[in-house]
């Protein structure tokens, strides 16, 4: 074999060598998320060693393509530049994540600046020379390159366009980087020469690293990283830049080869799996693809072994093909169960009983105000406090399909009724009073039906009194003047102690804010006031997948102990002060063992919130997927800490991003008998999914910047977006989520997950207004993949959302807000009366 041919293989498998060392980096990187700073410089640590310990080869020069080495001195300020480029590319991806998407078009930017280069100087060493370079390929011509950078930049960027834009920052040091790496080795093309300069450069840069590291240690402690997977990441980070700067020794075309390869390895190695959509997917395999051919045809023609260089197709090909294959199976498998089970899916058999026990309830709604008065005292044994009459003629003249089912109410109230009037009152003015009790103090004035309140420093008053002047406001004369407290936090408020005398007035104040409250949250769970209403349906088969059959089971936290680690309110809430003691306060949200007075959340006709039907599109025009986009609200994610982890909307996002790869989902499929069984698979058919995170607030430095690099991120989504799907997911944020009744008058169907009690719970009913969630989402894969995949449960999806949306119109509407208001201040007025005495009479005669 001649000099020649040796050079030909050489080349050969360097580059082969560089595009295997990229690949496993980028696949270690999107693994070791909080290794970028410390890999990076263990990275460069390494790299000098590299060339040190490698045999000096004969060098292929190709004919006119290359210069004679020099052995000048590189000047030691000229390294500085793409020292810091380097630093700086680091510690933006550390910061920001996402750096890449820019870096495609350094490809056709090189190519401008070697053509730059050629009209400058003239020398042969950058003329494109006939038969060494196959300068007539269409993907290496400018308008190819720019072709390739544009379909691996919207691979990478996914149209996020804030995103895109702070990446432009590292992406001008990234040119940079490149063109002082052309002006240093670009016309050397001698390895000796490359070891004389990468090895001061290493210093340089792992100084920064080192420098950066020590910064961020100070700024946000110690980064949870696994000292093995860092070596290994540094290691194959170091073979890339080594392999890499080989390449550009054995080839004319310097550090486009570089760029190619690299884009080749950020596309090629992105899992179809984690995809959300078969653009994206597909997206990513067509860049990988132009990116390796460009990198192909960029090296001499006459080099035989180039075209075994096609064989890493397979890299992102085969993942494509078998996530393509198993979205197939799995869709296949889903319409079979239905197709020879019809009807006998548990969502099926869930929806048909709770629209059964739904329709039963409307029927039995009192007709005429004899009846309401008599439902009253058969359902609580105590009389209609004073006003009902007026109530009552208020509800059907707003056509009110509720009459007589307002036990929210009840439960809310009742607790207090052993506290006299003045009892009532003086407890209240002196949870007021606490110093920093967040609770403001308002009168509702009946003569003029206007509410004012005052709070002991703040004057927003998160539009209370808003919501009462407008549901309330042709009411002036029907009501007496009623005080009351309202809870100004997200997070619910009162807690009555265990075993306490239900006449004892006083009450502590507990600041639980980012600590553990599941303990005190639950100390009430020997109370019969804690345990559900309610019977779940027994009588349906779930095969083993936590679908809700029971609301209230469902909510019921003393029942359900697994709850203590996934939920932020119980790990760590971000604003929790707790108020233990009967103090009636009013909160728009509370957990199945809290007693705050349940009212309706201002947030529900607030503008941004407000369902608007210009911006909804109909059912057929929608993407057949589940849509969630949103902030990390719901729990503080404390420094040095992986417990946001565990957080409902955390975990949710994880779920729907497909990030937990080792984690099993479960799916009911037919056995060859015809069987209906529960079988467990990793796949998760993420295209199904259109999940992000917007906005990471409540955490700590450290933890924000592990979860934007953990999670996917979309850093903007319009309001609306949601309504252009089929189903849209809603959960608890810190407090209650404000976007519920939005979603429910869409043409979506809605996937609810909440521990929180609202006072709506006796009016939306699960199975028929949406879709109820488990706390821990086993269910989630097979109910979207039931709803979206099969002909029987798109049915259903449908029904949902058209059954949502007509009770939304008929039962959530401003007017109803006021039926429950006006029936809760009446039941507040009694409580609160100065002339009553402890507790309430009891009805003459009732059962």
């Amino acid at each position: 074999m001649d000099t020649r041919t040796n050079g030909q293989h050489e080349l050969v498998l360097t580059v082969a060598a560089a595009v295997v060392c990229t690949c496993v980096a980028q696949y270690l990187t999107a693994r070791a998320t909080d290794s970028e700073l410390s890999s990076e410089a263990v990275c460069w640590i390494i790299l000098p060693f590299l060339f040190k310990l490698k045999a000096k080869p004969g060098i292929y020069v190709p004919p006119l393509g290359d210069v004679t080495p020099t052995s000048k001195r590189t000047p030691s300020l000229r390294l500085w530049g793409p020292a810091i480029s380097i630093a700086a590319l680091s510690f933006c991806k550390t910061e920001f994540s996402l750096v890449v998407c820019w870096f495609p078009l350094a490809t056709p930017l090189l190519f401008k600046v070697r053509e730059y280069l050629q009209a400058r100087s003239g020398a042969a060493k950058y003329a494109l020379v006939k038969g060494t370079i196959s300068s007539h390929s269409p993907v290496n011509t400018l308008w190819g390159s720019l072709l390739a950078a544009s379909v691996a930049v919207y691979a990478l960027a996914a149209w996020d366009l804030k995103a895109a834009a702070i990446a432009v920052i590292p992406f001008v040091a990234l040119v940079g980087l490149f063109v002082s790496f052309n002006h240093l080795l670009g016309e050397r093309g001698s390895l000796d020469n490359l070891e004389s300069v990468v090895k001061p450069l290493s210093l340089r840069v792992a100084g920064l690293l080192l420098t950066f590291q020590f910064a961020d240690i100070w700024a946000f402690g110690f980064p949870s990283v696994d000292a093995v997977s860092t070596a290994f990441l540094g290691l194959a980070k170091a073979l890339s830049w080594y392999f890499c700067f080989q390449a550009t020794s054995y080839t004319p075309e310097t550090w486009r080869i570089v760029t190619t390869i690299a884009t080749f390895g950020l596309t090629a190695t992105r899992n179809p799996f984690t995809e959300p959509s078969d653009i994206q997917a597909l997206a990513n395999v067509a860049a990988s693809l132009l990116a390796l051919a460009q990198a192909i045809y960029m090296l001499p023609k006459n080099t035989k072994q180039r075209a075994l260089l096609w064989i890493f197709t397979l890299v992102p090909l085969m993942p494509y093909m078998a996530n393509m294959l198993a979205i197939r199976a799995a869709e296949s498998a889903a319409q079979q169960l239905t197709s020879q089970h019809p009807g006998q899916h548990p969502v099926a058999q869930l929806m048909e009983k709770a629209k059964a026990d739904f329709d039963s309830m409307l029927s039995r709604q009192s007709k005429t105000y004899e009846e309401a008065v008599g439902e009253y005292k058969r359902r609580y044994q105590v009389d209609p406090p004073p006003g009902f009459r007026g109530w009552y003629d208020f509800a059907v003249k707003n056509e009110s399909p509720l009459i007589d089912d307002f036990d929210t109410i009840y439960q809310s109230v009742s607790p207090f009724w052993n506290l006299s009037g003045q009892e009532v009152l003086d407890v209240m003015n002196s949870a007021y009073n606490t110093p920093y009790s967040e609770l403001w103090q308002c009168t509702f004035h009946g003569e003029t039906a206007k509410t004012e309140c005052r709070h002991p420093y703040r004057s927003f008053d998160r539009h209370f009194t808003f919501l009462l002047d407008k549901v309330l406001g042709d009411l002036a004369g029907s009501l007496p003047d009623i005080k009351f407290v309202v809870n100004h936090l997200d997070e619910p408020r009162v807690v009555f102690p265990s075993n306490a005398d239900s006449t004892d007035t006083r009450f502590d104040l507990f600041e639980m804010s980012q600590k553990p409250a599941w303990k005190e949250l639950t100390g009430p769970c020997s109370s019969s006031s804690s345990k559900p209403n309610g019977t779940a349906a027994q009588n349906i088969e779930t095969f083993g997948l936590p679908f809700v059959t029971s609301a209230s089971s469902s909510l019921d936290i003393c029942s359900n102990p697994s709850y203590a680690n996934t939920y932020g309110l119980f790990t760590s809430p971000v604003s929790l002060r707790l108020l233990t003691g009967r103090v009636p306060v009013l909160s728009t949200g509370a957990p199945s063992t809290m007693s705050d007075i349940l009212y309706p959340s201002a947030a529900y006709i607030e503008s941004g919130f407000i369902y608007d039907p210009t911006r909804d599109i109909p059912w057929e025009q929608k993407s057949n997927n589940l849509y969630w986009a949103g902030s990390t609200t719901g729990g503080y994610a404390s420094p040095a800490s992986e417990h946001w982890k565990s957080f409902h909307r955390q975990r949710f996002v994880s779920l729907a991003q497909n990030l937990n790869y080792h984690q099993p989902h479960s799916y009911l499929r037919t056995l060859s008998n015809g069987v209906i069984t529960r079988v467990t698979s990793h796949f998760l058919n993420s295209r199904l999914f259109s999940v992000f995170f917007t906005r990471f607030q409540f955490c700590s430095g450290s933890s924000c910047r592990a979860q934007r690099a953990f999670f996917r991120t979309k850093s903007y989504a319009d309001k609306d977006e949601a309504l252009q799907s089929r189903l849209v997911f809603d959960l608890d944020g810190n407090g209650i989520s404000g976007r519920y009744y939005k979603l429910l008058a869409s043409n979506c169907a809605v996937l609810k997950q909440t521990l929180l009690r609202e006072w709506h719970d006796d009016r939306l009913v699960p199975w028929v207004h949406y879709f109820p969630v488990s706390m821990g989402m086993e269910e989630v894969p097979e109910l979207v993949m039931y709803l979206t995949s099969t002909e029987e449960g798109r049915e259903k999806a449908r029904e949902v959302a058209e059954r949502g949306r007509e009770w939304w119109g008929r039962a959530l509407r401003e007017r109803d807000m006021g039926v429950y208001l006006y029936r809760l201040l009446l039941e507040v007025g009694r409580l609160q009366d100065g002339k009553r005495g402890r507790g309430v009479p009891r009805v003459v005669g009732s059962r």
